[in-house]
């Protein structure tokens, strides 16, 4: 077993990518291949067919693998709901609420956890490729780590560092690494990668732009509405969850996708305002009431626009959302927006499930990824009915507001295209599954040209076969 450990001079140099990027190359050099992360902090996940939940990089780097995405490509995930508490994920499943401060005492009993978890994914493959977080220069956390250099030391991993030049400062940044690191730990390093070498943005960008993004941070960017184009506009919410549920619509030549940020108003011309999904919905409904999108999203229904809630997004569209049990923070509840005529009750029990079934007359496929229950008069008018007889979601009585728990709705290229008829607009019809192949070839094509893929082989090689 051969094993290959990336690890970054920041975040968002571009690791996330690059380890779906060999995943691919290697898998397509005949090599069964897995992807790993320890540690994941994000609030984009993929529910695995295990029945449990890892960030969505680790899921789109398993498709990357042509694997299923499974609990033990990312054992520890960190969903943070408030500015200084998180739901803490272990092995796919929700093992409690901690302060950031508690973390770092909790993360040290996880090490066992996170080693168990790869050592069952090296017995079933001939190459494990793993992803760091954040940097391992952030030597304030090295005690107790195990998404970096913890990890890497404890399984024997080799380290490639991987820098980002046009971050700027990509040689500092890559020494700096290097140098501040304890002796030990700086060993691990057998190589390094410099990612945009040269700043040409097109050895990466084209294909890279095309796969789902894990950091809400990238979403921010300037609206370009062209005339013939219908504006699907999402508000960037405080803790906005699973985001990429909208990527299939930049597929779409007719759609124009605005990620709406903090201090922006919705604009008044968009076709469709979606309310995305979100880690804590009551606190960031209050957060749409304070940045005024509330007044913009019923300004929007008066004039006749549809609205489209997904998860979080739909709780908030309904007229109320208690939390009896503080799941979110303290006990509450909070009036919502009004638009569709149901009541959500938070609970404890987290439903996390694939979904399938027909919507809008067209096959639908997902999961569902929420806690909480919803029902009222408009969740008699399902949006979907469900295999094995359930139903999912509502439908206001005007029919112009659509709430559902399904993510992955615009994935489907016959349900995506009936979604764009609801608001005028055709769809081309272009299956978002291969889209998404074809950018994780591109990727992996420009790996094999601009790396040495031979090398980087080689280093994993040396990796210790079972760890200490």
């Amino acid at each position: 077993m051969a094993a290959l450990m990336l690890q970054g001079t920041g975040s968002d140099v571009g690791k996330s990518v690059l380890v779906a990027g060999l995943c691919r190359v290697f898998v397509d050099r005949g090599l069964s291949v897995r992807p790993f992360k320890p540690q994941n902090m994000s609030n984009n996940a993929a529910v695995t067919v295990d029945g449990g939940e890892i960030g969505r990089a680790q899921a789109l780097q398993a498709l990357a693998a042509r694997v299923e995405p499974h609990a033990d490509m990312n054992p520890v995930l960190i969903k943070p709901h408030a500015d200084c508490a998180a739901q803490l994920i272990v092995n796919g499943r929700v093992r409690g609420a901690l302060a950031a401060a508690d973390f770092r005492e909790a993360r040290r009993g996880l090490l066992d956890e996170v080693m168990a978890s790869y050592r069952r994914l090296a017995t079933q493959c001939d190459l494990v490729v793993v992803e760091g977080a954040g940097s391992p220069a952030e030597i304030n956390l090295r005690a107790g780590d195990i998404a970096n250099m913890g990890f890497a030391r404890r399984a024997g991993v080799p380290v490639v560092l991987v820098g980002d030049i046009d971050r700027g400062g990509v040689i500092a940044a890559v020494v700096g690494t290097r140098a501040v690191l304890d002796p030990a730990d700086a060993a691990m390093i057998r190589g390094f990668v410099i990612n945009k070498f040269r700043g040409d943005r097109t050895l990466f960008a084209a294909a890279a732009a095309r796969l789902p993004s894990e950091d809400a941070a990238r979403l921010e960017r300037p609206l370009t509405t062209a005339p013939a184009r219908r504006l699907v506009a999402c508000p960037i919410l405080p803790r906005i969850a699973n985001f990429d549920d909208l990527d299939p619509l930049k597929l779409e030549p007719e759609i124009e996708l605005a990620m709406i940020p903090p201090g922006t108003p919705i604009p008044a011309e968009a076709a469709l305002i979606v309310l995305p999904g979100s880690k804590a919905t009551i606190a960031d409904l209050a957060a749409v009431r304070e940045l005024g999108w509330d007044i913009d999203i019923l300004a929007h229904h008066r004039r006749g626009g549809a609205t489209l809630g997904i998860c979080g997004g739909y709780q908030m569209l309904g007229r109320r959302i208690a939390d009896p049990l503080g799941v979110e923070g303290r006990p509450g509840e909070a009036a919502g927006l009004g638009l569709l005529d149901v009541e959500t009750e938070l609970s404890a029990a987290k439903t996390l499930r694939p979904v399938s079934g027909r919507a809008l007359g067209e096959a639908l496929a997902g999961y569902e990824m929420h806690m909480g229950v919803t029902g009222g008069p408009d969740a008699a008018r399902p949006f979907a009915a469900l295999d094995g007889g359930a139903s999912d979601g509502a439908v206001s009585a005007d029919g112009r507001t659509i709430g559902s728990y399904c993510h992955g709705l615009f994935a489907q290229s016959g349900l995506r295209r009936a979604l764009l008829a609801w608001i005028g607009a055709a769809s081309r019809g272009e299956s978002y599954a291969r889209a998404l192949d074809a950018a994780l070839d591109e990727v992996a094509a420009a790996i094999e040209r601009h790396l040495d893929v031979d090398g980087l082989l080689e280093i994993a090689r040396h990796a210790s076969p079972t760890g200490r």
